[in-house]
């Protein structure tokens, strides 16, 4: 593994420009694992700049308002002129399957720079050139706080930040069971580097708009039991966004509502994009359910205990086949 790592910091070091992605609907880890490395990029005198899929979500913003990220975004489309010329070197962190970023495959088979994934999910594809997957780890940014600490290059308060966002997002504030011994050590490290963890926790879990809240009573109020009360369904419609005024980032974390419930072992969400286009599941378990595996028939991904595919059909039919796939499941 410390080859992998050692390899990843080689290609990196060679680079002047280097552009760093991440996955759709980027969420906390995913934004504050690319404003970590591009900050630490700088330190090291290598140009880089961020790519968003989506636009910034509102509660992630300051990561990258505050501490100085570039960016640029492509939510609609990928404009006409669109080229990564200017670039030597693509990373790509916290995924490594192109369903996650759409758009950009065609664009990336073009390129004749290097393509690097740093991620820690268990779903992959075989693209880039240089890759470091550690599946053990709790968030993306584990890994990147190890290529940083191995590149010599100190945790500054900015860097923490961007760490300690990537960290809590993806472990619940330490909640998860994904969070381990090294989790905790380098959480450590990082309000040593100066993170404000109180201002960091009201921004994050204290400053939310009415408007997400709202859309998180709509989706409570479809939650269906099923299996003797083990499995959770909940859907978010596209009328719901439109009529709480509400956007796809808000339903974040909703799917976890349901685990707070005794029985509940697996929680499933289901979103209607307001755009329109295949139905987004989403899937959390407590351990009895494998999430990626589940999520593989129906050619999705992620990690044992959280997991989500995209889906072809009305959102009640995508239903009706979830929870009939997951009571040949949960009945084993």
């Amino acid at each position: 593994m410390a080859d992998q790592y050692d390899a990843i910091l080689r290609s990196l070091e060679s680079s002047k420009q280097v552009l760093v992605t991440t996955h759709v609907r980027p969420d906390g880890d995913a934004l504050g694992s690319v404003a970590a490395m591009i900050l630490a990029m700088r330190k090291k005198g290598i140009a880089a700049r961020a790519l968003l899929l989506s636009h910034l979500p509102t509660k992630y913003a300051f990561v990258f308002e505050e501490l100085g990220i570039e960016w640029m975004d492509v939510e609609k489309s990928f404009p006409a002129d669109f080229s990564l010329a200017g670039f030597d070197t693509l990373l790509v962190v916290d995924t490594g399957t192109w369903s996650q970023l759409p758009g950009l495959k065609p664009i990336v088979e073009k390129f004749a720079g290097k393509k690097l994934v740093v991620d820690h999910h268990l779903t992959q594809e075989d693209w880039a050139d240089g890759k470091l997957v550690v599946t053990e780890a709790a968030a993306a940014g584990e890994i990147v706080a190890e290529l940083i600490e191995r590149w010599d290059v100190p945790f500054d308060a900015s860097i923490a930040t961007a760490l300690y966002v990537a960290l809590v997002s993806d472990t619940g504030w330490f909640q998860f069971s994904s969070t381990r011994p090294y989790t905790m050590r380098l959480a450590a490290k990082l309000m040593e580097a100066g993170v404000d963890t109180d201002k960091l926790y009201q921004r994050l879990y204290q400053n939310e708009r009415a408007a997400r809240v709202a859309l998180q009573a709509r989706a409570m109020a479809t939650m269906e039991l099923h299996a003797d009360e083990r499995v959770s369904v909940m859907t978010i419609k596209a009328t719901d966004f439109a009529e709480t005024k509400a956007g796809v980032p808000d339903s974040e974390n909703v799917i976890n509502i349901p685990l707070q419930i005794r029985t509940v072992g697996v929680s499933v969400l289901l979103v209607q994009p307001p755009e329109g286009g295949m139905i987004r599941a989403s899937f959390r378990s407590k351990g009895g359910v494998d999430c990626s595996k589940f999520a593989e028939q129906f050619a999705g991904g992620g990690h044992a205990r959280a997991a989500g595919a995209k889906i072809e059909g009305s959102i009640c039919d995508v239903k009706k086949r979830i929870v009939a796939a997951l009571l040949l499941v949960v009945t084993v």
